[in-house]
């Protein structure tokens, strides 16, 4: 069996349809206790971990129906997995007299199976396996471990290395008037890989064959094989059209492209072509592997149908817009000109932060939510919107953050020292005025100042006003600008908290649960 991950199988699945309904199998083994487990087999068990992980991932995000099916695939596939699909199992099929006994025996090398009147009355399969660790399969499969044997063995040496992972059945006869065999028979043959009909000269046109199983198949033409067995019967001369007559009806069963193989268990003619051909078969995955493959694909595209190509765009979560709707809510660019102009002197206390608008809280929840569900299924989008701060937990939010925020509309200390240098510099200007008009009546005095300090004097009293009225205006701009500046940060802080924490985690769960998807659906 091939380990190469990159093999592709050309055997497809066998039909249920081919008679009575399939019995529960035996129970899987748990991994280890003797399965085959190649890499296949270990990278199909991480493809279906993937997909259960998706599965846990998306939780109520995803659809019941399908999570109840991916849910069955799952243990469906993890079961067959249990068992390792590194084997490839071949079955010998065919009606009462077609030689599928002594076909197995010249295959094998052995004589295990019963042929002719010794063949049993009962229902069972014999097996015989190429290498070790088939039990656990053939316990699933239901062959009883008397009528199993191993192939391959020290004394072999290489001769039987191609056939390596082989498990050849000889199912009982399909057309036997025992009812149990048929439904051994039906029950088998969805579990194989390559299915070898065992036919003779005589009853190779049998209707029970074609009508009962062969016209069932078509398109199965890669999973089948028809041997005409017991050729050495057949004189030379006629043998090309009996070939020809074989291969007519399997074009009229729908099945133009199976291979026709003629042999002799008797005298051994053909055995080694159809040991070609089995080995062949080995060489790729078996069907057990192209099921679960295909099986995981198809729950890994349900799941994937649950989920967006894509999370939304990084510019889809920026804060900006929902903070500026957030603040226009809360009126804070009027708190902020109001605590300017208390600065600035002017009448009136600043009014206080926290009064924010219900419908204005609204209309920034609502954008952020079509901004930020924009592509997401149904589902998840109800689960975002779920997991954010409805509108009233949003403002109250925004509320509680605000009132910690100072507004304080104190002057600035440097404007009113200013303010008061100027006074005094005023009234000393104005002092020394009155004295110069005093002079100019007819009072003077030696000391008196002289026009020029009495104007320089009031030049800087002029001076440090302005120098106030400037400093007093800056400080203004400065503390509307510090509590819209620390207002936006709390408002900021709220959104991030109640709107972008919780939209960030379902989007990281929404992408986690795609690249399982993504993971589980492998190569197909």
């Amino acid at each position: 069996m091939s380990d190469d991950p990159t093999s592709t199988s050309t055997l497809p699945a066998v039909p249920d349809d081919a008679g009575a309904a399939r019995p529960a199998p035996v129970a899987a083994p748990a991994p280890g206790d003797g399965a085959v487990r190649g890499a296949t087999t270990a990278a199909l068990d991480e493809r279906v971990d993937a997909l259960d992980g998706a599965l846990a991932v998306g939780g109520t995000r995803f659809d019941p129906a399908v999570v109840q099916r991916v849910g069955a695939t799952i243990d469906r596939v993890r079961e067959r997995l249990a068992l390792g699909v590194d084997h490839t199992v071949v079955a010998l099929a065919g009606g009462t007299g077609s030689g599928k006994s002594s076909l197995f025996n010249a295959v094998s090398g052995l004589q295990f199976a019963d042929v002719g009147v010794r063949r049993p009355t009962t229902s069972r399969v014999t097996a015989c396996v190429w290498g070790a660790d088939g039990g656990p399969l053939l316990d699933w499969i239901g062959v009883e471990p008397e009528h199993r044997i191993e192939r391959e063995s020290l004394l072999d040496g290489d001769r039987e290395a191609s056939l390596r992972g082989l498990v050849l059945l000889d199912l009982p006869d399909h057309d036997s008037i025992a009812p149990e065999h048929r439904e051994v028979v039906d029950r088998v043959l969805p579990q194989v890989d390559l299915l070898v009909w065992v036919v003779d000269p005589q009853k190779y046109a049998d209707d029970a064959l074609h009508s009962g199983y062969l016209r069932r198949m078509t398109g199965r033409d890669a999973s089948m094989l028809l041997v005409l067995n017991q050729v050495d019967t057949v004189p030379p001369a006629v043998r090309g059209d009996l070939a020809a007559d074989v291969r007519r009806l399997l074009v009229e069963d729908g099945l133009p492209d199976v291979l026709v193989h003629e042999v002799s268990a008797v005298t051994g003619e053909g055995v080694t072509g159809l040991r070609d051909a089995l080995s062949d078969a080995v060489a790729r995955r078996s069907v057990a592997a192209v099921h679960a493959d295909a099986e995981i694909a198809d729950a890994a595209r349900l799941v994937q149908a649950q989920v967006a190509p894509r999370e939304p765009a990084p510019s889809a979560l920026a804060i900006g817009v929902v903070v500026d709707r957030l603040s226009a809510a809360a009126g804070l660019s009027a708190v902020g000109a109001a605590v300017a102009a208390a600065v600035r002197g002017g009448a009136g206390s600043p009014p206080q932060l926290g009064e924010v608008h219900a419908d204005g809280v609204g209309l920034a929840r609502a954008s952020w939510v079509a901004s930020v569900t924009q592509g997401l299924p149904q589902r998840w989008a109800a689960d975002l919107r779920e997991r954010i701060a409805t509108t009233g937990e949003l403002r109250l939010a925004v509320t509680d953050a605000l009132a910690h925020v100072p507004v304080a509309a104190r002057r600035s200390r440097a404007a009113t020292v200013l303010l008061a240098l100027a006074a005094v510099a005023g009234v000393g200007g104005l002092a020394g005025a009155g004295v110069l008009l005093a002079d100019r009546l007819g009072a003077s005095a030696p000391w008196l100042p002289s026009t020029v300090l009495v104007a320089g004097v009031l030049a800087l009293s002029l001076l440090l006003l302005g120098v106030s009225t400037g400093v007093r205006r800056r400080a203004a701009r400065v503390r509307g600008a510090r509590v819209v500046a620390d207002g936006r940060a709390a408002i900021e802080s709220a959104a991030r908290g109640r709107l972008l924490a919780p939209t960030q985690d379902v989007l990281a769960e929404h992408r986690h649960a795609r690249e399982l998807a993504l993971r589980a659906l492998g190569d197909a």
